[in-house]
């Protein structure tokens, strides 16, 4: 009976350290690899709200999900915008970035939207301190102006004559 048990077990155990030993081989071509080094931004999000108004923009490789009080839509990001969006990333010191100052306090009277930016990167979110939309800390600006250039608002204009 023992003999069963060991023959249906050797099998997996061998799996296992044959994984493994790939796994540790992968990581060591990477690491000495310097030329392949791989972003490690996952995703990207701004929030922005106000009493009547909650958007939520999400951009991942290939996509940009915008939701506007709950109606979403998807759209294709292309590789070249992800990229231009991640290489403003990759500056900023994501340890801080809950700690940097807002140059304006517009959000706290209805004047401005209150906004945050969300960086997913190796698997844990940080979050920027809140701040005017439009407003963003000096040390988010590149990344703000470069998320506003994939986001594209459409606003209806009134009709002349109605209130």
């Amino acid at each position: 009976m023992n003999y069963k048990l060991l023959i249906a077990l050797i099998p997996l155990i061998l799996c296992n350290m044959n994984c493994t030993s790939q796994q540790k081989g992968s990581l060591g071509t990477i690491a000495s690899n310097g030329a392949q080094k791989k972003s490690r931004i996952e995703k990207i999000e701004i929030t922005e709200q106000t009493r009547g108004t909650n958007r939520l923009i999400s951009f991942t490789p290939g996509s940009k999900t915008t939701s506007v009080n709950g109606n979403i839509s998807v759209d294709v990001l292309s590789a070249a915008a992800w990229e231009s969006i991640v290489k403003q990333a990759e500056v900023i010191d994501l340890d801080k970035i809950a700690s940097l100052k807002s140059p304006s306090e517009g959000r706290f009277g209805d004047r401005a939207f209150a906004s945050t930016i969300l960086i997913t990167s190796g698997g844990k979110t940080y979050e920027s301190s809140s701040f005017d939309s439009g407003v963003p800390p000096k040390e988010l600006e590149s990344l703000y102006r470069e998320l506003f250039v994939e986001i594209k608002y459409k606003q209806k204009l009134p009709k002349k004559g109605l209130r």
